[in-house]
């Protein structure tokens, strides 16, 4: 077997694999690297999710790369214009040249005695085996699962005589014009297909079993717009992304000080949608305060103009049953069906679903400690990314692969071939916390007992908090005594010493974000 080797591989081909690749291109022109995707097509989510009204929940002057200004009137962007985006910026920088379409990675395989990862990954339009090596590992394979999204048990659904459908496997030909439909679920992509369904629907119920906190955004950005219009587009991106960065964040830091005032506020912007009849405190106050869960961006106030005209309306309470009509409530109430749609999530994975080892060794992830939330204690030559729940997904994942390429050229400097987070003596006592913390939605919570576990201090935190980030991992140092480098191959869980220092190579301090 033939077995092709390049510096760095990059696992996936959506919006975070092309920006590594972008990053790698632009910052390490030296370095040979190649991207496997498992999929037919590059966009990762963007492509992947293709039910009615799939949109951005974050807007692109964030969510869009660093690099690459975001020059579409919309900010909340519709699933297709950022598909577009992303395949731009690939043919732009030539990315897309990189990709291995169809090749699933599967495993990947750490040797000391090589310093090289030896990753296999299937190929799905021949069904063989293949094999690549590479210095550089980099997961940007998202996560959840590709393989299905996240569906409770609900009794009797197997008797349902119409159609059950998830988002995430949304059938090209599904026919809903006129009928009766149920989406299950109270989070984005309930509040994204309600109102883009409303329209062509009979009558749609969003039947959830607790509200979320919702705030509605105009989806074009004003001063984004208008900056734009007499500015460098470049100048005017960066101006947009700081003030956006700087709002998300304010807002964000206000749920964790002023909790009640922030719900009040929220709460009464509902009101004033829906109007003082409306049950509010039934179907739109949460048990728990704002930012403890996911808040739901509503663009245009469009969830409040379906609720309004009269063809959607919310139902909360549990499912006792499906029946071979609709579905039966706890509470006695029956809602009848043509279509029932369970927006329930989806299903949290750990670096992609892939195997690892090292020297051999499997690598149990939840043993081991965060770095910089995205390395992990006792694994060389590995990173991955791991965006915002509170932010957009690219802004950290920007910081990455910035981070990523200082480290392999201080690699390439110091002459060293293996970086490894370990444990100093000052580490050994620190408490574990959850990898995320403070977060309580179902989906995260159903699986943050797989990923690994983060102490009380820097650097073996994942903070989620982009300002923290920027001064964490844009501009602290590499060799921090905690990053051991090696210029030998020596096993993995031996004790190697610091190399000598050096000066890091660092990021231009002149940009806003």
């Amino acid at each position: 077997m033939t077995v092709e080797h390049r510096d760095v591989i990059i696992v996936g081909a959506g919006l975070s694999g092309v920006g590594a690749g972008v990053h790698l291109h632009e910052n390490c022109p030296g370095k040979s690297y190649l991207i496997l995707e498992g999929r037919a097509s590059m966009g990762g989510t963007w492509d992947l999710f293709r039910y009615p009204g799939v949109r951005s929940d974050s807007d692109m002057h964030t969510l869009g790369y660093r690099f690459k200004p975001w020059r579409e009137a919309k900010a909340i962007a519709d699933g297709s214009s950022i598909l577009k985006y992303v395949k731009e910026t690939a043919a732009e920088y030539g990315v897309d040249d990189h990709i291995r379409y169809q090749h699933l990675a599967t495993k990947a395989a750490w040797s000391s005695e090589d310093a090289t990862w030896t990753v296999e990954a299937l190929r799905k339009d021949t069904g063989d085996t293949v094999r690549f090596t590479c210095n550089f590992l980099f997961m940007c394979a998202g996560y959840y699962s590709y393989q299905h999204g996240y569906t409770p048990e609900f009794e009797g659904i197997e008797r349902f005589k119409g159609t059950v459908v998830h988002p995430q496997q949304w059938p090209e030909d599904l026919d809903y014009k006129g009928k009766k439909v149920i989406v299950i679920g109270s989070g984005a992509t309930a509040m994204t297909l309600v109102p883009a369904m409303a329209k062509d629907v009979g009558h749609i119920v969003m039947l959830q079993r607790s509200p979320t906190y919702v705030v509605s955004f105009p989806d074009k950005d004003a001063i984004a717009n208008a900056l734009r219009a007499v500015l460098p587009d470049k100048w005017a991106y960066a101006i947009t992304r700081w003030k956006n960065v700087a709002l998300q964040q304010f807002f964000y830091r206000r749920t964790r000080t002023r909790p009640e005032k922030v719900k009040a506020k929220l709460l009464d912007r509902v009101r004033k949608e829906l109007g003082p009849d409306y049950d509010v405190a039934t179907h739109f106050t949460p048990s728990y305060n704002p930012w403890d869960q996911r808040l739901c961006l509503v663009p245009n106030s469009d969830l409040f103009a379906a609720l309004r005209s009269g063809k959607a309306s919310i139902v909360t309470d549990n499912i006792a049953r499906v029946t071979e009509t609709g579905i039966m409530l706890v509470s006695g109430k029956t809602l009848d069906a043509d279509i029932i749609v369970t927006a329930t999530g989806l299903n949290l994975v750990v670096l992609g679903e892939m195997q690892f080892t090292v020297d051999g060794a499997p690598v149990d992830f939840a043993q081991t400690w965060t770095y910089k939330g995205m390395m992990y204690s006792g694994v060389p030559n590995l990173v991955c990314t791991f965006g915002y729940i509170n932010a957009s997904w690219t802004l950290r994942a920007d910081l990455t692969s910035e981070y990523v390429c200082r480290l392999i050229n201080h690699m390439e400097e110091t002459g060293t071939c293996q970086a490894v987070p370990r444990l100093r003596a000052a580490d050994q006592n620190m408490p574990a916390r959850p990898w995320i913390d403070n977060f309580s939605s179902g989906y995260m919570q159903r699986m943050m007992h797989r990923f690994p576990k983060q102490g009380d201090h820097e650097p073996w935190i994942n903070p989620q908090d982009y300002t923290r980030d920027k001064k964490m991992i844009r501009f602290g140092p590499l060799q921090d005594g905690a990053l051991i480098f090696s210029k030998r191959a020596t096993p993995a869980t031996s004790a190697v010493p610091p190399g000598r220092q050096i000066r890091d190579r660092g990021s231009d301090a002149l940009q806003l974000s």
